[in-house]
């Protein structure tokens, strides 16, 4: 076999991945706080992009002023966004930001009831207070000489209240106290000396938020260059500091604390507290065998146990939890469809000033600077066009979510249909590892709470009768609804909630409900008919 050298000519057709399309895809799936900080990362890189202020006149997507960005509405599909250019004091610049609202023709409730799914770790939200759109100003024009003495002595006094940094509002509200601050201002009441302040000083920045203190005495020891059984002592002092039961090593050592504070410590409640782990399995016989007392003497001991606090530094200030910021809301529009919109709040603004490119590139500079120059202005320019994008595609799938689940929206959580990323692929016209990105850390805020938009992609469960299929979503619902229902002399097994759901239309595998009970966290029909029992004693004793 001979090798020889040889042209040919093939015409074939590939996706190449540029690094433009590479930047847009992955903005696709950034959260808004992911967002901000890769903005953020331009604006200092690009000397030609810049944030749009309040203020800026035209260039801003939704239609110029910032008193013109309230929201509009539109029937249908939304058209999404429009970057415009416009001068402002002489500079062209264009811009990305939040575009118009879509509205759907779905049936809306005139009111939304309380349901106990909205416990489940969904955060309630206000969507009214997103479409402020403007401050009116408190003071009239007024020349100055339609003013007298008196009456510019006036609107510098109200200037001075309410513009003054030395009047600040901020300024007085009181600080919070933390917990640590709190133990710090005690701890020279029980310890004396240095040595015993030093080891107390270290024990408090071990504290955590409930009031525990996990620490190896041992460990300690040898860290600070001492005697565990100084360490010890120094804890023992510590121990009877405000609020009772803090700096506990393990939850019956705080509530043993709590109880020598109340002067109701014994042998037989100590016995109690050492066998929590019975308690704890509801093994009631167990309990009793163990403390070596009858059954009404666990119960009034239980109920002791009811009016103890668990953790006792959380009465105390901890750092505050950052809400979910939602990137959609959707409210009911007055005539009875769905309002869907973008959270302006959460996108970017940037506008890129072209003036300032002109002026530098008509100077004169080197070939490589005008190269750096065009390489700024072509990436500033595909950043706003990748972020006008991206709010248009959020909107859209946003949209045929809604319209999709308006039965959830109207009616609750019940109502929630099978949908999976294909159906609403094949609806907007996108592909489905589009619709997966856009639906990545995207929050959807309504009238029934806050919710990630991959929620409401959920698998369908097969129907008893050949009817439509259910949402397993709205299974879970169901089974928490018949639990929940439940008392001490009518617990249900896992077959016999499958039998209920038969009745109900629902076709499901005893595992699969076993699965979905399990994953609620809800305990087997033993150990809740345990709980019914105790809880039925506990009741009759109060």
């Amino acid at each position: 076999m001979s090798l020889t050298t040889k042209l040919e000519m093939r015409q074939s057709q590939q996706l190449v991945m540029t690094p433009q399309l590479q930047q847009a895809i992955r903005l696709l799936q950034l959260s808004n706080l992911e967002l901000n900080q890769f903005v953020e990362t331009e604006l200092e890189r690009n000397p030609l992009l810049e944030r749009a202020e309040d203020g800026d006149g035209p260039g801003y997507v939704n239609g110029g002023s910032p008193g013109d960005n309230a929201p509009t509405e539109q029937r249908g599909e939304s058209d999404g966004l429009t970057a415009d250019s416009g001068s402002n004091g002489g500079d062209e610049r264009e811009s990305a930001s939040s575009g118009p609202p879509g509205e759907l023709s779905a049936p809306a409730s005139e009111t939304f009831n309380d349901e106990p799914w909205l416990d489940m770790a969904r955060t309630p939200a206000d969507p009214a207070a997103a479409f402020d759109t403007e401050i009116e100003n408190v003071y009239p024009d007024t020349s100055p000489g339609e003013l007298g003495d008196s009456g510019w002595s006036s609107v510098n006094a109200r200037n001075t209240a309410f513009g003054d940094d030395d009047n600040n509002l901020e300024a007085y509200v009181a600080a919070e106290l933390s917990l640590k601050d709190h133990l710090e201002t005690q701890m020279p009441l029980v310890l004396s000396t240095q040595a015993e302040r030093l080891i107390g000083q270290y024990l408090v920045d071990l504290v955590d938020d409930a009031g525990y203190v996990s620490v190896d005495l041992e460990q300690l020891a040898d860290k600070l260059g001492t005697e565990a059984a100084e360490i010890a002592a120094v804890l023992t002092k510590l121990q009877t500091l405000d609020p009772p039961g803090v700096f506990a090593r393990t939850l019956s050592e705080c509530l043993a604390l709590q109880l020598k504070e109340q002067n109701r410590y014994d042998p037989v409640i100590a016995l109690f507290l050492d066998n929590l782990h019975l308690l704890a399995k509801h093994d009631l016989a167990g309990l009793k065998r163990a403390v070596g007392v009858d059954l009404d003497e666990i119960t009034d001991m239980i109920q002791e146990i009811k009016h103890l606090n668990p953790k006792p530094g959380l009465v105390f200030g901890s750092a505050q939890v950052q809400p979910v910021v939602p990137d959609v809301f959707v409210r009911p529009a007055q005539d009875g469809s769905w309002l869907v919109e973008l959270n302006s709040e959460t996108l970017p603004r940037v506008l890129v000033n072209r003036s300032y490119y002109t002026k530098v590139s008509a100077s004169k500079s080197s070939e490589r600077d005008k190269g750096y120059l065009l390489e700024c202005l072509q990436t500033a320019n595909w950043l706003v066009k990748s972020l006008d994008q991206r709010a248009r595609t959020i909107l859209r799938v946003a949209e045929e979510i809604v319209r999709q689940q308006d039965g959830f929206f109207t009616h609750g959580v019940q109502h929630l249909r099978p949908l999976n990323l294909k159906t609403v692929a094949e609806a907007i016209q996108m592909h489905e590892s589009t619709v997966s990105r856009v639906t990545s850390n995207k929050y959807l805020s309504s009238p029934r709470g806050i919710f990630e938009l991959k929620y409401f992609f959920t698998s369908s469960i097969a129907s008893s009768e050949d009817g439509e299929a259910h949402s397993s979503e709205a299974v879970r619902f169901r089974i928490k609804q018949l639990i929940d229902a439940e008392t001490a002399r009518t617990i249900m097994s896992d077959d016999m909630i499958v039998e209920r759901l038969k009745t109900d239309g629902i076709d499901i595998a005893r595992r699969t409900v076993a699965k979905y009970r399990e994953a609620m966290r809800i305990p087997s029909s033993v150990q809740r008919r345990r709980e019914k029992q105790m809880s039925e004693r506990v009741t009759r004793v109060e």
